[in-house]
């Protein structure tokens, strides 16, 4: 169960990426299957080739930054459907990520990563380990927070809100696109860098249907935190990349076959979705909204 914490948190900033397309730019990004995978083979590749662990995982995020860059380009540059531009992004990294591997799989077992510290101790899938990787989704969270809050970041929040006004503004939404899917990947693609040390292996399908498992944590966990503020709705994010892990690991121990995997969290996304809905939770969502705005209210009326 602590090695299902300790995914999460590490899924948590590819969920974060996520959220940014989806939530805040109003992006529906398909790149993240791709380039999810271009971070975990870049990083993997290079350990091999004898470099720095941290050095791999800072040129895994940046590739996976670029490939952010290239859907961006297409859909802004090349006026194609968002969609389609993150569908034809990472269709061709499917093949560039086997180029940059050499071969299907790349087993790390053997290099020294991030986690061979901690591997060599036998502290991965302990409270140590949760404790070290939840101060780093921690750290990306109060970076995240800090650059919405930037005007930069406001720019960027707008043109998800509403893109003809602020471009009214003067602001290029040309450019806050880009930058909001170059963002979003290399978070993407620093996950898939540190899931690959992690595990000890980069495979080329390990980012299959990951865009799934990125909506079900941004879905679970805004189901379970609900406030307007960035600072909790980027909380509840990696909450709900926890919350998801955390069913993924029971419904195995229940005797799931993995294979089924990619169909519960299909099911969960869709469970997320539509619970809401029905009328039992709705009175118990409205009440739950009626007190947040009841302490907001009294939050204003304390500062007045």
């Amino acid at each position: 169960m602590l090695g299902a914490l300790d995914l999460g948190l590490i899924f948590g900033l590819m969920a974060l990426g996520v959220y940014l397309t989806f939530r805040v730019l109003d992006f529906p990004d398909l790149t993240v299957d791709g380039s999810f995978t271009t971070g975990a083979a870049v990083a993997a590749s290079l350990i091999i080739a004898g470099q720095a662990p941290l050095l791999a995982t800072a040129v895994g995020a940046a590739a996976g930054g670029v490939a952010g860059l290239v859907t961006g380009l297409l859909h802004t540059k090349g006026g194609i459907n968002p969609l389609l531009a993150g569908i034809l992004t990472q269709i061709a990294l499917y093949s560039i990520n086997l180029r940059i591997m050499g071969k299907a799989n790349l087993p790390m077992l053997r290099e020294t990563t991030l986690f061979s510290g901690l591997r060599d101790a036998q502290l991965l899938g302990s409270w140590v380990s949760v404790l070290i990787l939840a101060v780093v989704a921690l750290a990306f969270l109060i970076l995240v927070d800090w650059f919405l809050n930037t005007e930069i970041g406001i720019a960027l929040q707008a043109t998800g809100d509403n893109e003809r006004m602020i471009r009214a503004q003067g602001v290029s939404t040309d450019f806050t696109k880009i930058l909001g899917l170059v963002i979003s990947n290399a978070l993407v693609g620093l996950a898939g860098a540190l899931i690959a040390q992690y595990q000890g292996f980069a495979d080329i399908g390990m980012g299959i249907g990951l865009i799934v498992a990125g909506l079900a944590s941004v879905i679970i966990g805004q189901a379970l935190v609900v406030s307007r503020r960035f600072v909790f709705a980027t909380l509840a994010v990696v909450v709900g990349s926890v919350v998801y892990r955390l069913i993924i690991q029971l419904a195995l121990e229940r005797g799931f076959d993995p294979n089924d995997m990619k169909l519960i969290s299909a099911v969960l996304v869709i469970a997320a979705l539509l619970l809401p809905r029905l009328g039992v939770f709705r009175g118990w969502r409205t009440r739950r909204r009626e007190r947040l705005l009841a302490k907001v209210a009294r939050e204003e009326e304390a500062r007045a």
